[in-house]
């Protein structure tokens, strides 16, 4: 039996700006686009610094896992791309209130730039069974 990848996709989170899914599901393994601080409704970059950006990209990733029936417990790994790693600290922060407990493993790595000029995108992989 061929396990296909299911294209999960939700109005609560900003469309894919590029030829991309917002994310895919295979069998129990969901795994998410990056997220950046898109607003869901306009599309555009929010205004306001990395603590909000961080914030929004946690949004616009729970409105993805709601889509795929998870949530933030399910998330097993996790990937910051952050512009300056001296936002770390303050990513950090924002972060963690997503994960109070059992947070997944993680990296968090410093980029020359991302897409639209954001300072941080969070990407996610989680297990759900359906």
């Amino acid at each position: 039996m061929t396990i296909r990848p299911e294209v999960v996709c939700t109005s609560r989170a900003p469309a894919a700006i590029g030829p991309y899914s917002q994310a895919l599901r295979l069998g129990p393994w969901i795994f998410l686009s990056g997220q950046i601080a898109l607003h869901p409704e306009s599309g555009k970059l929010i205004d306001g610094g990395v603590g909000e950006q961080a914030r929004r990209c946690m949004e616009n990733a729970r409105a993805v896992l709601r889509a795929a029936d998870a949530d933030f417990t399910d998330v097993i790994r996790a990937i910051l791309y952050l512009r300056d790693m001296g936002d770390f600290e303050e990513v950090n922060r924002v972060y963690g209130e997503y994960f109070p407990e059992r947070p997944p493993v993680r990296s968090a790595v410093q980029v020359a730039g991302l897409p639209r000029g954001a300072a941080v995108e969070i990407e996610l992989t989680a297990y759900r069974e359906k």
